[in-house]
């Protein structure tokens, strides 16, 4: 299975719209190339621009829905379009995440569980989700996760639980805090014995530099690629099969003993 990670840089003073259409070019762009394309976390407004959120919010169906349901389509790939902010029929907002299917079809849409800023941006601005999303794909159960949830196992023991073999995390992850960034999905790879593909955003927005070095790890934690700091796409092949080969092989899993109950669809 091929995945291509898309390190989007949030350009500062470009709009919405044509970061939609630069997003969109670059899905487009993989047709052939890849199986599975991701986009990183609030790639339309960046994950720090906290007073663009509701501005730039929309509707679940809105125009970066339909924009990226047309790309999905025209490359005939699987998308995790990295996340939107999301405007609820109350009010609310979110940080939601959408995946469509090749035929350009939603297959999933996650709400970010937990929300990061403490008591001010994210935290405050935006409601948190509740339920685990996993996305069945020919070769592989994704489980989906954002960013901030990168640090909380019991959401990726969950995921594992609902069937999850490979996890998609879109980020935001600001520069300051790299050295956590690459443990923490190396982590999430080892101790779920599963594929970790961790797309983050690139350049500097809202005056917070970011991360960038995406990453794609597998369930033994060897990295298998990373990207560097600027805006680039990681391409990556990788084989589905050896999450169940790592598990019986190392059958870790079986032995929990501690579970956490946690609603699931």
């Amino acid at each position: 299975m091929r995945a291509s990670l898309i390190q989007i840089a949030v350009n500062e003073g470009e709009s919405v719209e044509a970061r939609r259409r630069r997003a969109a070019s670059s899905v487009r762009d993989r047709a052939g190339a890849a199986d599975l394309v991701v986009l990183p976390e609030l790639w339309t407004t960046g994950a720090f621009a906290f007073e663009e959120f509701g501005t730039a919010a929309e509707p679940l169906r809105g125009p970066t829905y339909e924009a990226m349901a047309k790309a999905a389509s025209d490359a005939s790939v699987w998308l995790h379009a990295g996340s939107v902010p999301e405007r609820d029929r109350d009010g609310t907002l979110y940080n939601t995440s959408l995946v469509f299917s090749p035929d350009g079809d939603l297959a999933a849409a996650y709400r970010k569980i937990h929300r990061f800023g403490f008591d001010k941006g994210e935290a405050v601005l935006m409601g948190a989700g509740r339920d685990l999303v996993t996305v069945r794909l020919p070769e592989t159960t994704l489980g989906v996760a954002t960013c901030y949830d990168l640090r909380f196992p019991e959401l990726f023991r969950g995921l594992v639980d609902a069937g999850a073999e490979t996890f998609v995390v879109p980020a935001g992850w600001p520069e300051r805090r790299r050295s956590h960034w690459t443990l923490l999905a190396q982590a999430r790879a080892v101790e779920n014995q599963a594929f970790v593909l961790a797309c983050a955003t690139a350049g500097t927005h809202a005056g917070v530099p970011q991360a960038g070095h995406s990453i794609v790890v597998d369930p033994w934690g060897e990295v298998l690629a990373q990207a560097g700091a600027d805006e680039e796409v990681l391409t990556v092949e990788f084989d589905p099969a050896k999450v169940a080969r790592t598990r019986e092989q190392f059958p870790a899993l079986k032995d929990r003993v501690l579970g956490v109950e946690v609603p699931r669809r």
